[in-house]
């Protein structure tokens, strides 16, 4: 069973930055998909970022696309998230998820997940 934790969030203000990490248990990181979802309070969980383990392939929502970066550091297995020019909207619990699968926007397509991390921007 692959256990992911999540770290570095936090409170902000808006235009500030954060980066987010994700620490994979497993043996399988360097041959494994994994990506970033958030849910804010009151709506539905929603896809931010995604990179496969062939060739770092990436994948974005168009809300973060220019703003955000996902990265992969496999020797250590470790998944990041930097966030830069933070907006009072991507204020959420971002969580990490895992996926054997090929790069996906779709959260039923994941495996395993994180418990969570909480990202506030204030205005």
């Amino acid at each position: 069973h692959v256990h992911l934790v999540e770290s570095g969030g936090g409170l902000v203000q808006a235009g500030g930055s954060l980066r987010l990490s994700c620490a994979h248990s497993g043996r399988r990181f360097s041959t494994t998909t994994m990506g970033w979802f958030r849910q804010a309070p009151g709506k539905e969980r929603e896809f931010v970022a995604a990179i496969s383990w062939i060739l770092d392939n990436t994948v974005y929502a168009d809300s973060v696309k220019g703003r955000f970066t996902i990265s992969r550091d496999n020797p250590k297995n470790t998944l990041y998230l930097q966030m830069n020019d933070l907006k009072v909207d991507d204020t959420a619990v971002y969580y990490c998820t895992a996926s054997q699968g090929t790069l996906s926007i779709v959260a039923a397509e994941y495996d395993n997940w994180g418990q969570g991390n909480q990202v506030a921007v204030s205005s």
